[in-house]
């Protein structure tokens, strides 16, 4: 067996092809295939992270990445080469705080896996170093490592660990919701500036009021945090906008974890499949007939599993909202100190 999509270098050409706009249709059936074999490699880190989340309390959801990510991917960043594309396979681990995060996280590390971590422990540490828009957690990038033979041509790909709490988790997800109920898309920076700064003191109220540090505001004073978050909420209406927002109902399980998450505008359209096969040829034909969806393969332990992990998809921002309302309070009356 060949290396998916034929070669590196031919990855790589056809990744070319798609940042001058000139792919063809065989650059573009090579990227599918090099993007559906990470499922595979997905399934693999699945199996061994959610057997060791559940021990700490933790819950672990993988996506492939969208197309239309990629490809705008490739467009911020014009020396990087398709094949080294890290998050391509994603695996999302959610922990109830920090101290179990970071226990989990070093049962990996210290554990033997048979997979190679790519990264220096410390690089993406975003929770000791928070984003200065906001975003924290950690990540991990591993390099696939076939060991039995049968799958030898997918060694060298890489798939990312995202390490987040609850917290954190409903602070990311709530600013991607945004990029779908605004004309910002504050994740990239996209829009409305604004949206950029209230999400970045949203990030640093939830720190400091339920999980005792710094976000990404540290110099600041605490009124100075909560007082210009309040300006901004008066300015755009933030809160009210997440407030007024109706989750979709799709709360019916399934026994079927492989499932496609279509978004297209407001509406969401959930699909079982018994199979990765069948539903990567969902995908692949949702992505032709309509490229302006939000259309992503996902699998978890159930439909809740999934609905947590991807909760930008569903336009549920309660808990952040709760959240938020729960760490304004603690520092306004409970942490004098910070």
């Amino acid at each position: 067996m060949s290396y998916p999509g034929g070669s590196r270098s031919r990855v790589n050409a056809a990744g070319d092809a798609v940042r001058v706009n000139s792919a063809s249709a065989e650059d573009l059936r090579i990227i599918d295939e090099w993007r559906a074999a990470h499922s595979t490699v997905l399934n693999t880190f699945r199996a061994t992270l959610r057997n060791r989340a559940k021990e700490f309390g933790g819950s672990v959801v993988q996506r492939l990445k969208r197309k239309s990510t990629i490809f705008d991917k490739l467009n911020r960043h014009k020396r990087m080469e398709l094949s080294r594309m890290e998050d391509i396979a994603g695996c999302r681990a959610i922990f109830p705080d920090i101290k179990t995060l970071n226990e989990f996280r070093a049962s990996l590390h210290n554990g033997a896996i048979g997979h190679t971590l790519k990264n220096d422990p410390e690089k993406y540490n975003y929770i000791r170093r928070p984003k200065k828009d906001g975003y924290r957690g950690i990540h991990d990038v591993y390099e696939y490592c076939e060991i039995t033979g049968k799958n030898e041509n997918l060694t060298g790909l890489r798939v990312e660990i995202q390490y987040r709490t609850l917290v954190q988790h409903s602070w990311a997800t709530t600013n991607e919701i945004l990029g779908f109920i605004t004309d910002s898309h504050p994740k990239y920076h996209r829009g409305d500036p604004r949206f950029v700064e209230a999400m970045a003191l949203a990030s640093e109220i939830l720190a400091r009021g339920l999980e005792g540090r710094a976000g990404p505001h540290g110099g600041m004073t605490k009124w100075q945090v909560l007082r210009r978050f309040q300006e901004l909420d008066e300015e755009l209406g933030l809160l009210l906008r997440l407030k007024a927002l109706q989750v979709p109902d799709q709360t019916k399980d399934s026994p079927h974890r492989h499932v496609v998450l279509s978004k297209s505008g407001r509406a969401l359209t959930v699909t079982n499949f018994v199979t990765f096969e069948a539903a990567m040829a969902f995908l692949l034909k949702k992505e032709s007939t309509d490229p302006y969806s939000d259309t992503v393969y996902v699998t978890g332990e159930s439909i809740d599993g999934i609905r947590l992990g991807y909760k930008n998809y569903y336009d549920d921002s309660a808990e952040f909202l709760k959240m938020l309302e729960d760490a304004t309070h603690e520092m306004w009356f409970n942490r004098p100190g910070i």
